[in-house]
């Protein structure tokens, strides 16, 4: 957010907002906050968001949500680092960090599981059970 409102993002450039999961936010924190500001600062037809949090019906733009596995449990999020070039392939439906392989497995190899924001209560509990995103953010395995 401070990158947007600051002036630090033109256009051609792809945000990325990760620890927002079901884990890592916890709960899949709400986008509409930063995706408003992208749309205030005019670059919402030039600027891409993907995050591993969630979008609301009003976001509007070139924004790529619910990325799993998320950033918290090590997912390839985890390994962006700053000026990272990423390609978005809409026909074929992919994210790529254009990085090698081999320092693909370098990077995620020395990802460290942040510390939980909530270490007892019930989101702590909530973090404990979660699921991913793309199995719907289950804290509970569904029964058949």
């Amino acid at each position: 957010m401070q990158a947007v409102l600051g002036g630090k993002i033109n256009a051609g450039d792809i945000i990325v907002i990760r620890y927002e999961g079901p884990k890592g936010g916890p709960g899949m924190r709400e986008m509409l906050g930063v995706t408003s500001a992208i749309a205030g600062s005019g670059l919402s037809e030039t600027v891409a968001l993907v995050t591993d949090g969630r979008f609301s019906g009003a976001t509007r733009g070139f924004m790529v949500g619910h990325v799993a596995p998320e950033a918290a449990v090590g997912g390839p999020i985890a390994a962006v680092k700053e000026g990272d070039a990423i390609t978005i392939n809409l026909e074929t439906r992919q994210i790529n960090l254009d990085i090698s392989p081999e320092e693909m497995k370098v990077r995620l190899a020395k990802f460290t599981k942040p510390e939980p924001k909530y270490k007892t209560g019930v989101m702590a509990k909530y973090v404990a059970l979660v699921g991913s995103a793309a199995d719907g953010a289950l804290t509970s395995q569904p029964t058949l």
